[in-house]
């Protein structure tokens, strides 16, 4: 009680306190050195790379591997500050009029989660900052904000791109741009190291772009084939598009706060615009409109539905970035946006007691999207981009639920296994040459038993069957949407039933897509062209340390109460990772429910059923019959059904997404706008700079032939007559005779004297 009797009295003294302190550990405060490291290796390899023995691969390792060790020692005094540490608090002054609605927020902060996660710790988020520039007066600051979230991303990103690196050593080795793959991929993990430990929007908005730039060079690592350029081209014209949302929202946001703050122009931090929503002190109008273009961002990075149509075409890169891109990088960074900006999405949104908002109907939606687009797919690659779709709709889903921490423990599951999937098709591609499943694989369990043993391994866990990673964080996302009810458990922070219903629906659809995408690579008889092997060590080595990481993650975050497991395991993930401060949300937490665990498992083994029916008896029995190794039924569903054919055309043609984009925005771009625009170009421009030509050619006409030829020269020509004229004239009087000048002078002389008389 004694941190919210100080919060209280501190919002009464008209200061807001944000739960953040300049103090704590030395990692803690140092934490920019982790995103240096690689960024300094993407300098070293850039310039050094190719006179090195290994091409720059070495030093991008060491980089990230150096990134990795430090990233575990913050993550450990992270754990020692989050119970231990007892420093000054660091506070934040608003309007005073706002105060007696931000008092009572403030004071019921933490009386929900504070009971599970202990607020009489202080939990202090380690804040750092430096002046970055400053313009008409106003400074603007680059730091460090590290808690609970920064930390677990720094241990997942850079632990992900170590594994993707030495992967990426077998994978790419002999690859004409080898040294330039390796410095983009440092680049990369820099930038999203970077985007994790940001203190405020406009220095996470640069790291946004970073990645963003990254991701580009890496998707068109081998730009001489057309549709690698186009995809590359795609996903950086796509996440331009969402990018045009962060923007606004970010501008919206500063001058938002700037209103609240005394003295102030605006903010950019992230603690002061998160707590300054918390406590009333901002309008719910402009937290709706920054939220809604926050979310348009979100859209775009992190593949929801309708903007996600340039994630499977990345595909086209290699697969090292591929898994890079999808289990640790740029995909989450939405995500992550929405984490950590959850007070104003939750008051925008107004996620608390409500049964649907914009964020969880776009997640929902994005599930069943991605899950359903997956099933026709023939590219075991573009099968794991659509489960990513659908994961991270599950992820967004479970915010606009407000279920905070099982957003981001999935998040952190998700990394793990779907790195394993995207890496283990990286492994089959590489013995077969071909990532189609159909024509070129087929029987590869004999052949590559590390490869299949690890790659069921991580669909068992992205299907959620406990006891493995995936069945424990897809739990409790579906706890949070506090829509069961049924013999006890749930709660959470209102009555998403219809997102409860989506993510059921997807655990199905993900069980059935993932035993046909196994049963294609790994059952039935090799459909291919020579001897596919197993992949050296190299490659193996990266995938037993993430499926071993895909079956113990989940015991990180065991539910409260959980009789099976011992205390010091219950909900541990949400106790170091969720924040205890003033810049984040009241938000309630839902109670375990065995009979909910027990109905989402037994949907899981439905859709395992209902596709293994389908394959491994249907299937099989047609392919001895046929004495082929068949894919699918020559009568099946899509044969007979007409319904079913629809269906399936709808799938096969995405949804006639990128028919709307290319055919209609696209060619309409340059269709009926281009030929207006020649049109404008030939009929107005082009015709006013002829009319405007040739009417100067007119006028200089006129200029010349009555202003120049009969004025300007006849005036001359008039003046040189008058000359000539006067001089004959007095060349006469001009004779050279002294008697002439005499009298000449003589009459002067008079005329002069006589004008003397008249005028004296």
């Amino acid at each position: 009680m004694d941190t919210l009797l100080t919060l209280a009295a501190s919002l009464e003294a008209g200061d807001l306190a944000l739960g953040i302190t300049e103090g704590g550990h030395w990692l803690l405060r140092n934490v920019w050195l982790i995103p240096l490291l690689p960024a300094l290796s993407f300098v070293g390899i850039l310039f050094f790379g190719k006179k090195l023995p290994r091409g720059g691969s070495e030093l991008g390792i060491a980089a990230v591997g150096i990134a990795f060790v430090l990233a575990l020692l913050t993550a450990a005094a992270w754990v020692d500050h989050r119970d231990d540490y007892h420093g000054e608090e660091v506070h934040v002054a608003v309007v005073q009029h706002l105060v007696g609605d931000g008092a009572d927020h403030g004071a019921d902060h933490g009386d929900d989660h504070g009971a599970d996660h202990e607020p009489g710790h202080p939990s202090l988020a380690v804040h750092r900052t430096a002046t970055w520039f400053q313009t008409n007066g106003v400074e603007f600051t680059v730091g460090t904000l590290v808690d609970g979230p920064a930390v677990m991303m720094l241990l997942v990103v850079t632990l992900v791109s170590l594994l993707v690196h030495v992967y990426s050593t077998d994978y790419v080795h002999g690859d004409r741009r080898y040294t330039h793959f390796f410095a983009f991929l440092s680049l990369f993990s820099a930038s999203m190291l970077l985007l994790v430990v940001s203190e405020n929007t406009l220095q996470l908005l640069c790291a946004w772009e970073l990645v963003g730039v990254c991701s580009f060079a890496l998707i068109g690592h081998w730009w001489e084939e057309k549709p690698n350029s186009d995809a590359a081209l795609k996903a950086f014209l796509t996440n331009r598009v969402g990018d045009m949302g962060l923007l606004v929202g970010v501008t919206v946001l500063f001058f938002a706060a700037g209103s609240a703050l005394p003295g102030q122009f605006g903010s950019f931090s992230i603690a002061e615009t998160n707590a300054l929503a918390n406590s009333g002190a901002l309008s719910h109008t402009a937290l709706v409109v920054a939220a809604s273009c926050l979310m348009a961002a979100v859209m775009s990075k992190s593949g929801q539905f309708f903007l996600h149509t340039w994630l499977p075409d990345a595909m086209a890169g290699p697969t090292p970035v591929s898994a890079l891109i999808h289990a640790a990088t740029m995909v989450v960074a939405g995500v992550f946006m929405i984490a950590r900006m959850y007070g104003v999405f939750f008051e925008g949104f107004q996620i608390g007691g409500s049964s649907i908002n914009l964020m969880a109907f776009i997640g929902g939606l994005t599930t069943i999207v991605g899950a359903c687009l997956a099933f026709v797919q023939r590219d075991i690659k573009k099968v794991l981009a659509y489960s990513t779709i659908s994961q991270l709709g599950y992820m967004v889903m479970a915010l606009g639920v407000g279920a905070w921490t099982a957003a981001m423990f999935h998040l952190f599951t998700h990394a793990f296994f779907k790195a394993c999937l995207f890496l283990g098709s990286g492994s089959v591609s590489h013995a077969v040459h071909s990532f189609d499943m159909k024509s070129d694989m087929g029987g590869l369990r004999k052949d590559m038993p590390h490869t299949y043993r690890t790659f069921m391994i991580g669909t068992v866990a992205l299907a959620g069957l406990p006891p493995l990673a995936g069945f424990w964080s897809k739990d409790e996302i579906l706890v949070g949407t506090g829509g069961w009810g049924l013999m006890g458990g749930t709660g959470g922070n209102g009555a998403y039933t219809l997102m409860l219903g989506m993510g059921m629906l997807t655990a199905a659809l993900t069980a059935a897509y993932m035993t046909r995408c196994v049963y294609l690579t790994f059952f039935g008889e090799f459909r291919g062209h020579g001897h596919p092997h197993e992949s050296g060590p190299r490659i193996t080595v990266p995938l037993w340390i993430l499926a071993g990481l895909a079956v113990v993650a989940g015991f990180l975050n065991m539910p409260k109460g959980f009789q099976m497991a011992p205390g010091s395991l219950q909900e541990r993930f949400g106790h170091f990772v969720e924040p205890v401060a003033g810049y984040f949300p009241t938000i309630s937490h839902g109670t375990p429910s065995w009979s909910l665990a027990i109905v989402s498992t037994l949907v899981v083994i439905g859709g395992i059923a209902a596709a293994g029916w389908y394959y491994f008896v249907k299937v099989e029995a047609a392919s001895r019959a046929a004495g082929v190794s068949l894919t699918e039924l020559p009568d099946g569903p899509t044969t007979k059904y007409p319904l079913a054919r629809m269906g399936h055309t709808l799938l096969a043609n995405k949804y006639y997404l990128d028919h709307f984009y290319n055919g209609v925005v696209a060619d309409g771009t340059k269709g009926p706008v281009a030929r207006l625009a020649y049109r404008i170009n030939q009929d107005v421009i082009d015709r006013t700079v002829d009319t405007v030509g040739e009417t100067a050619v007119k006028a200089g006409t006129v200029v010349y032939e009555k202003i120049d030829q009969l004025v300007v020269d006849g005036a001359v020509n008039a003046s040189g007559r008058g000359s000539s004229g006067a001089g004959e004239e007095l060349r006469k009087i001009n004779s050279g005779k002294v008697q002439s000048y005499a009298a000449i002078l003589f009459a002067a002389a008079t005329v002069l004297a006589g004008v003397l008389i008249v005028l004296v």
